[in-house]
C-alpha cells in the first residue's frame, strides 16, 4: 500500500516526467550522432579538376558514375602514395604529430602488405572496392574520351534515391520517435498501473499505520466527552466479540463537529493510534476536481483500498468540501453531487463487522446534505467544542510537559484568563512563553512569561518603536483608566489584571486585562449592562477631560452595540420586545454572524431599543467618572510615567484617594479578594 502511495504522490510524478525528457533527449542524440557517423566514414570530396589530374597521372583504376556525384576508386600504387605523403607531412611537424608519424608508418607497412594480399584476392573475387573520393557533376562531354583514353574502367549506376530517402528519414525521425513512444508507454504504465491517465482517478489517501501517527488519547485533553465517545468505537474494533454477542453493531461513521483549532483531526488520530489499525487520512477537497466523474472513482479507490485492508479507520477532514446539500437553489455542481453519490453508496454498501470506521471532521455541519447525517451513515455526531476551565488547565499541562517551567507557574491562572481559547490558541500561547524566555537569557518558563503570551496571542506585540505625542499619551492614559475605574465602581465585573499604554502590533494603544474569578457559563442581564458600561467608560472619561472626543473607542462602540444588539434580539432582555427571537446564528463554529428574522420596521425599533440602551449606559459611565475625578486624575498620571501599571497598583491608589484601608492578606485569603477587586463597591 506505502508503495502504491508513493507511486500517486506528485513529487514522484515530477522525477517520472524529468527521466522521461532525459531518456528522449539521449535516444535522440545517440541516434543522431550514429547516422552522423556513418556518414562520416564514407569517401573524401575533392574537386573536379584533382579529379582529371588523378585521371591524368594514371592513379586511377575505376569511376562510377552515380546519380549526383563521381565516385573514384585509386589504385593500389596511387594509395600507398598518398599514405607515404601524409607519413611525411606529420613526421615534419614534430613531437607527438612525429610519434603519430611513426604509428602511420607502421600502419603504411601492414597496409601495403594488406594490399598485395587483397590484389591477389582480387583477382579471384570480384568484390567491388570502397571508392576513395568523389566529386560533383561537371557538364564535361570529353569525360569518357579522357577516361577511355587513360584506360579507366566507368560504369553508371541506377541511382536508388527512394531507398536513401527512406533511410534517412527512419534514421532521423521514425526511429527516435518510436524509441520515445515505447518509453512513454513503460513508464505511464508504472505510474498508472491500471488507475487511468496518470492516475487521475486514484485515491490521494495517506496510511498511517499505528507507529506512524503517534498520538493516544493521552495526547488529547479538554475534551473528556468526545473521547469517551470515540473510546467506545476503539473498544468495538479490539474486542468485538463482546459486543456483537448482545447483537451491537459498530456504528459505521462518526462526525466530530467544532469550530478551528479544537482538536478534531488530532483527535481521530488518536483513535487510530489506540486501534492499532492502519488510518486513512485525506481532505474533502482531495476528491475535487475540474473533470465530472474524478471524485467518484476515486471514492470507489478510497473504499476498495480500505476494505482490502480492514480493520481500520478513513479520515476525511474538512468534508464539507464534498458533502455540502444538494438545494439546486444554492447552484448545482455535478462533479461535487456525483462524488456525494458515491460516497453515500459506498458508506451504504459496506459490512462493518469487517471493523471499517468512516470519521470526518467539519466545522460547517448546517450546510452538510441530510442523507449524509442520517443514521447507518454517520451514527454519532461527536461535539468537539471549546474547552472549559478545567479543559484549558489540562491542555496547558499536557503542551507544557514538555516545556520547563518555573515552580511560580501557575497554569490555572493562565487558564482563567484565556476564556474562549481553543487548544491551538493554548499550545500557541505556552510555545511564545518559550520563545520568550530564550529572548530574555532564562533557561525556564515564568509566569510573566506566559502572561506574556497571552497578550501577543490576544493583541499581538509591543509596539516599541511607535512613538506618542505627549497629547495623545494623555488621551489614551485616561481612556484605559476610564475602562478600569469603571470596571472596579460596579458589582457585576471581572477583576483588573493589569492596564497599559504601549501599543501593540494588532491596532491596540493601550488596553486593560481582566481576569475572571471563575469560568462562567451564563451572563446576567446586569453583567451584560455592566459590560455595555465598561466598554463606553474609555469614550466618558475622554469627553470628562478633554471636552471632546477621538477615533479610539470605535472598537468599544462596537463591543458595547454587539452586546445590546444580542440582548434585544437574542436574550429577550427588552421591555419592548419581551420574549420574541428576532435574530438567529449562521456558522456557529465559525464566525458566529447574526442574521434578522424580522421586517424592515421591526429592524428600525431595533435599531432605536438599541441606542436607547447605549445612551442610558454612556450617562451611568460619564456618572461614576464624575463622581470618582480624582482617582481617574491620580491613576492617569501615574499610568503615564509608568507606562504599564498592574491591578495591585491601580487598587492602592485608589484606595488611598477615598481614604479605604488596605486588607490584610489573611483577610484577602478568606473573602476570595482578586486583584482589581474592590471590597466596598462606591455606588
Amino acid at each position: 500500500m506505502d508503495n502504491q502511495n508513493n507511486k500517486n504522490n506528485p513529487k514522484n510524478n515530477r522525477q517520472g516526467w524529468g527521466v522521461i525528457l532525459i531518456t528522449t533527449l539521449l535516444v535522440t542524440f545517440m541516434v543522431l550522432g550514429f547516422y552522423s557517423l556513418m556518414r562520416g566514414t564514407g569517401p573524401e570530396e575533392i574537386s573536379y579538376d584533382k579529379f582529371l589530374e588523378l585521371v591524368d597521372d594514371k592513379k586511377v583504376e575505376e569511376v562510377r558514375l552515380g546519380s549526383s556525384r563521381i565516385y573514384i576508386v585509386l589504385t593500389d600504387e596511387a594509395r600507398i602514395e598518398e599514405a607515404k605523403e601524409r607519413a611525411e607531412k606529420q613526421q615534419q611537424n614534430g613531437g607527438i604529430q612525429g610519434m603519430m608519424g611513426q604509428f602511420q608508418d607502421q600502419f603504411l607497412s601492414q597496409f601495403q602488405n594488406q594490399e598485395q594480399g587483397q590484389s591477389r584476392e582480387d583477382a579471384d573475387d570480384d568484390t567491388e572496392k570502397s571508392p576513395d573520393y568523389y566529386t560533383g557533376y561537371v557538364d564535361d562531354y570529353t569525360l569518357a574520351q579522357k577516361l577511355d583514353d587513360a584506360g579507366v574502367e566507368f560504369k553508371g549506376e541506377v541511382p536508388d534515391t527512394m531507398g536513401q530517402m527512406f533511410f534517412e528519414l527512419f534514421v532521423t525521425i521514425l526511429l527516435p520517435l518510436g524509441l520515445t513512444a515505447l518509453l512513454l508507454f513503460y513508464v505511464m504504465k508504472r505510474m498508472t498501473k491500471g488507475s487511468g491517465m496518470m492516475g487521475i482517478g486514484k485515491s490521494n489517501a495517506k496510511m498511517y499505520m499505528e507507529k506512524e501517527t503517534g498520538v493516544t488519547f493521552q495526547d488529547v485533553a479538554g475534551e473528556d466527552e468526545a473521547k469517551e465517545s470515540l473510546q467506545e468505537v476503539v473498544d468495538f474494533l479490539h474486542n468485538p466479540g463482546k459486543y456483537s454477542g448482545i447483537g451491537a453493531k459498530l456504528p459505521k461513521g462518526a462526525l466530530l463537529v467544532g469550530p478551528p483549532g479544537t482538536g478534531k483531526t488530532l483527535l481521530a488520530k488518536a483513535v487510530a493510534g489506540e486501534a492499532k489499525v492502519p488510518f486513512f487520512s485525506l481532505s474533502g477537497s482531495a476528491f475535487v476536481e475540474m473533470y465530472v466523474g474524478v471524485g467518484a472513482s476515486r471514492v470507489r479507490d478510497l473504499f476498495k483500498q480500505a476494505q482490502q485492508m480492514a480493520p481500520c479507520i478513513v479520515f476525511i477532514d474538512e468534508i464539507d468540501a464534498i458533502g455540502k446539500t444538494r438545494d439546486t437553489a444554492m447552484g448545482g455542481n455535478d462533479e461535487r453531487e456525483q462524488t456525494l453519490n458515491q460516497l453515500l453508496a459506498e458508506m451504504d454498501g459496506f459490512d462493518t463487522n469487517k471493523g471499517l470506521l468512516i470519521l470526518a471532521a467539519t466545522n460547517r455541519p448546517e450546510i452538510l446534505d441530510p442523507a449524509l447525517l442520517r443514521p447507518g451513515r454517520f451514527d454519532r455526531r461527536i461535539i468537539v467544542d471549546k474547552p472549559d476551565l478545567k479543559g484549558r488547565i489540562d491542555i496547558l499541562k499536557v503542551h507544557a510537559k514538555d516545556v520547563r517551567m518555573d515552580e511560580s507557574v501557575d497554569l490555572e491562572a493562565i487558564a482563567l484568563a484565556t476564556s474562549g481559547a481553543v487548544g491551538s490558541d493554548l499550545a500557541n500561547m505556552i510555545n511564545e512563553a518559550a520563545i520568550n524566555a530564550v529572548k530574555h537569557g532564562r533557561q525556564v518558563v515564568s509566569q510573566k512569561d506566559l502572561f506574556e503570551a497571552v497578550e501577543v496571542v490576544l493583541v499581538g506585540k509591543e509596539k516599541k518603536d511607535r512613538i506618542m505625542s505627549k497629547e495623545e499619551r494623555r488621551i489614551v492614559s485616561y481612556h484605559e483608566v476610564g475602562h478600569a475605574l469603571v470596571t472596579a465602581l460596579q458589582k457585576n465585573t471581572e477583576p483588573v489584571q493589569k492596564i497599559t499604554i504601549v501599543p501593540r502590533t494588532m491596532g491596540a494603544l493601550g488596553y486593560v486585562m481582566q481576569t475572571p474569578e471563575e469560568e462562567k457559563f451564563l451572563n446576567t442581564k446586569k453583567e451584560l449592562e455592566a459590560m455595555i458600561v465598561v466598554a463606553l467608560g474609555g469614550r466618558a472619561a475622554e469627553e470628562l477631560v478633554f471636552d471632546t472626543v477621538t477615533t479610539g473607542a470605535a472598537n468599544d462602540i462596537e463591543q458595547a452595540t454587539k452586546i445590546a444588539r444580542a440582548m434585544i434580539t437574542q436574550y429577550g432582555m427588552s421591555d419592548r420586545f419581551g420574549l420574541m427571537g428576532l435574530e438567529s446564528i449562521q456558522n456557529k463554529y465559525l464566525d458566529g454572524r447574526a442574521v434578522l428574522n424580522c421586517g424592515e420596521a421591526t429592524a428600525g425599533e431595533i435599531d432605536e431599543e438599541v441606542m436607547k440602551m447605549l445612551k442610558a449606559a454612556y450617562a451611568e459611565a460619564k456618572r461614576l467618572l464624575g463622581e470618582n475625578r480624582e482617582a481617574l486624575d491620580k491613576i492617569a498620571a501615574f499610568l503615564i510615567e509608568k507606562e504599564t501599571i498592574t491591578g495591585k497598583e491601580f487598587m492602592k491608589i485608589f484606595r488611598e484617594v477615598k481614604g479605604i484601608p488596605e486588607p490584610e492578606e489573611n483577610e484577602t485569603e478568606k473573602t476570595g479578594e482578586k486583584e482589581g477587586r474592590i471590597s466596598m463597591k462606591q455606588e
